[in-house]
């Protein structure tokens, strides 16, 4: 099949979050399984670059990538990316496609994606990341898009996927019917976690005691993450264990100065190391030397971070509002409520139950094997091969 995927940030965009993350792992499986697979997506980079050769194919593990330019790249860097050029490319070029996969919601690329989908007959997938509910600012312009483009994208979509039943549930309290909606988790390349680094060397890197507890957060820095949770609950796990670290890993999202200025005024700066995105071998060296991986989001769907842990060997702990909770919880995580009084008790329990620590593991490296992207991709061929045959 020729499939066209449809996403506003492409690898090596890694900080740009997990739905490029998402689109490169199944764009790359689908290559490997003899589909011709082209990305259109904009020039982003980083909050200050972009990507040279713009509109011009790159190769990226065997995937044609078109990056088109942003309008204004500080733009994009709000969730707001308009990439004029895609216009063109997807009015001259989308009926050279069986089937369109659009990781795409509220953003100018999406009214354009169902637009020339539907004038030239193809057929759409439509997968937007657990983006669907209007929280967290914005909430009367994200209904007035909603109105406007939103759900004619979802009902004019010929699957839409969820991550999670958390998900599909959310689809179907605004209408979309079931025999729609297909729930396909994240899935991770399994191939990358067979050589994983030796324990200790991360902390050796980074000036942490061996004996030292560490409990490590990836992930963007924004307040939907719950970063502010974890870090008022690690304070009074201070109080109550000694050697204790907070290693907190990823990218400034707006909400570094808040987080800062709250670890300041707890007083645990000696206790918590920010720094910045890790990537590759250095983020799996994070990974394995961790006690325990927390996701204390306010609001999740199915995070890549947390399928790395599991792959890795670290015992989890979650909060109810993520969706991917649903496929772990007492196997290898701990879920609790997104407040920092069941999170300490979390912590207290996980950090001093080395038994339970070993349980999680070895479960982990049984789970894990259900979301191998092998597995994933063969249930997108069966959805993506049952749409192009009914056009």
């Amino acid at each position: 099949m020729k499939i066209l995927q449809v996403i506003n940030s492409f690898p090596p965009a890694w900080s740009t979050g997990g739905p490029a993350r998402v689109s490169y792992e199944i764009s790359k499986e689908l290559v490997k399984r003899g589909h011709e697979v082209v990305v259109f997506t904009t020039d982003m980079y980083s909050p200050f670059l972009r990507f040279k050769g713009k509109e011009n194919p790159t190769w990226v593990s065997g995937i044609a990538v078109y990056r088109f330019e942003n309008l204004l790249n500080e733009l994009a860097w709000k969730n707001m990316p308009i990439a004029l050029g895609m216009a063109s490319a997807l009015k001259n070029h989308i009926q050279d496609f069986d089937v369109v996969h659009a990781h795409l919601w509220r953003c100018f690329q999406a009214p354009l994606t169902h637009h020339y989908a539907r004038k030239y007959g193809v057929p759409y997938v439509l997968q937007i990341h657990g983006s669907l509910p209007r929280i967290f600012g914005k909430q009367r312009l994200k209904w007035i898009y909603d109105v406007l483009f939103g759900y004619r994208l979802l009902r004019d979509a010929a699957k839409v996927i969820a991550l999670s039943w958390m998900e599909a549930e959310q689809y179907k309290g605004i209408g979309v019917p079931e025999e729609k909606i297909e729930v396909v988790p994240n899935g991770i390349d399994l191939s990358e976690y067979t050589n994983l680094p030796p324990k200790g060397w991360f902390k050796k890197k980074f000036g942490i005691d061996e004996d030292e507890k560490m409990v490590l957060y990836l992930g963007r820095i924004h307040k939907i993450k719950g970063i502010d949770i974890l870090v008022k609950a690690f304070a009074d796990v201070v109080g109550k264990l000694e050697c204790v670290k907070l290693v907190v890993v990823g990218p400034d999202d707006g909400f570094l100065g808040e987080l800062e200025s709250l670890i300041k005024a707890l007083r645990i700066e000696k206790n918590v190391l920010l720094l910045g995105p890790l990537y590759g071998r250095d983020k799996l060296e994070a990974y394995v030397d961790a006690d325990v991986y927390v996701l204390p989001s306010r609001y999740e769907t199915f995070p890549m971070s947390v399928l790395e842990a599991v792959a890795c060997g670290t015992p989890i702990i979650l909060t109810e509002k993520c969706g991917i909770a649903e496929y772990l919880k007492d196997k290898v995580s701990l879920v609790v409520k997104p407040n920092p009084e069941e999170l300490v008790k979390a912590l207290l329990e996980m950090l001093q139950d080395e038994e339970r620590q070993h349980i999680f593991r070895r479960n982990g490296r049984m789970i894990i094997r259900e979301f191998d992207i092998s597995e994933i991709i063969s249930k997108l061929e069966e959805v993506y091969e049952g749409i192009a045959r009914q056009c």
